[in-house]
């Protein structure tokens, strides 16, 4: 795809994408993104555009929204610097500290939001899909708190290896509705929701968790994400006296690297480097990273990178964390791919899990799988660059990974007292 967009027409690109100009009216950016939906949901997508239109930012909605960050989420959260990781690598190593943000993930940024959301319009109870369970905690405690019903659709594959956000989402009030069709991972979870939708798209609003599928999603996801990189750009410039010389995430459907992303695309000085699941190979089937190894296809309503094989046929997925382990990724991360803004790498299951290890011993804290491929590759990045400062985004905690973790002993420690 890269081939298709000379570096005049990529400048230009780039250039409206900081403007605020994409998605375009198309709901496109650049050759990505897009609305591929049946026509039986057409009418709800067109209520969710308008709405969006009318509320998103509007000074009554932002109020709401920002207040209930504020008040209810806990933001700002914290931007964390490492000293011991510092020394370590080499590089002033900063962390965007999603992990301490109510429900303990990103995720609940935009679960507040559209939730809010879906009242203006009227819903009578809210559906939403999760891979790791973080989105479905999100979901499940912002319906508690604006007062509708809500179920989660759930591949059967991570209800096993996610136990502990499942049982969050009960105690939250929340339906889990197992999915045992397809790779019974997110991608079958997110299809499943949609099903349910179309039954009755006029009372139900669909509150999807990632920068993923049809247009306005990944507009409307990045809209309600971007308070990460806003803060994060602002913080850095506070504590660690200037911009990051780099910025790492990791990148699933995308949202928590859009978030942390969109707001520094201006910044070009700023290498931005999104981190995928590499898994255990490079085969189709054996990882996650659709943007290094995938082709451009439609998937969910959404034309983007995918893993297909040559037959156009969706490939089942591997990583040894639940949230990237989707077959597709966010029309916009395939846009910043093609253009040059965004470099996207892989780490492997393997290096992800000693990146976990390194940095609760060092820092003290537990991230969650998803973000230890983010520090995974910036530990290779630091190797490369002395002396630089870097950010990452520390996308959620690691306390759901346990039921994982536990496959895999941490080392031992012995203190000998002389």
């Amino acid at each position: 795809m890269k081939a298709l967009i000379d570096a005049e027409e990529a400048k230009k690109l780039l250039a409206a994408s900081i403007a605020g100009e994409l998605p375009d009216e198309r709901g496109r950016f650049g050759p990505f993104g897009g609305q591929y939906v049946p026509e039986t949901l057409m009418p709800a997508f067109q209520r969710l555009e308008k709405g969006i239109a009318e509320h998103l930012h509007s000074g009554a909605f932002q109020a709401a929204y920002r207040s209930e960050l504020r008040t209810w989420v806990g933001r700002p959260t914290a931007l964390t610097h490492a000293p011991r990781l510092s020394e370590k690598w080499g590089v002033e190593v900063w962390i965007k500290r999603e992990d301490l943000a109510h429900t303990g993930a990103h995720k609940i940024n935009n679960a507040i939001g559209q939730a809010l959301l879906a009242k203006q319009l009227g819903a009578k109870r809210i559906i939403a899909e999760t891979g790791a369970g973080q989105h479905g905690v999100a979901s499940a405690a912002a319906c508690a708190r604006v007062n509708l019903p809500c179920r989660v659709y759930m591949g059967a594959v991570d209800i096993e290896r996610q136990a502990p956000n499942v049982d969050r989402m009960h105690r939250l009030g929340a339906e889990v509705f197992p999915v045992e069709t397809g790779d019974k991972t997110l991608r079958a979870a997110i299809d499943e929701a949609l099903r349910e939708w179309v039954s009755d798209p006029a009372g139900i609003y669909y509150l999807l968790g990632s920068a993923v599928g049809a247009h306005p999603y990944p507009y409307l996801v990045r809209e309600l994400q971007s308070v990460i990189g806003e803060e994060a750009r602002a913080q850095m410039v506070e504590s660690a006296g200037g911009l990051p010389h780099a910025a790492f995430a990791c990148v699933g459907g995308g949202s928590n690297a859009i978030g942390l992303f969109y707001p520094l695309l201006g910044d070009t000085q700023i290498e931005l480097i999104g981190v995928e699941a590499g898994g255990t190979g490079d085969k189709l089937g054996q990882n996650a990273a659709t943007l290094a190894t995938g082709t451009p296809g439609v998937l969910q309503g959404s034309y983007s990178m995918i893993l297909q094989d040559t037959d156009g046929n969706v490939q089942e997925t591997h990583s040894i964390s639940a949230g990237l382990d989707y077959s597709g990724v966010g029309p916009e991360h395939a846009f910043l791919q093609t253009i040059g803004r965004v470099t996207y790498v892989a780490v492997n299951d393997n290096e992800a899990l000693e990146a976990l290890e390194e940095l609760c011993e060092t820092e003290g804290i537990l991230t969650a799988l998803e973000t230890a491929h983010a520090y995974g590759y910036a530990k290779k990045w630091a190797q490369d660059n002395p002396g630089k400062r870097i950010l990452i985004g520390n996308s959620g905690r690691g306390d759901k990974d346990m039921p994982t973790l536990r496959q895999y002993p941490a080392r031992t420690k012995v203190n000998v007292a002389i």
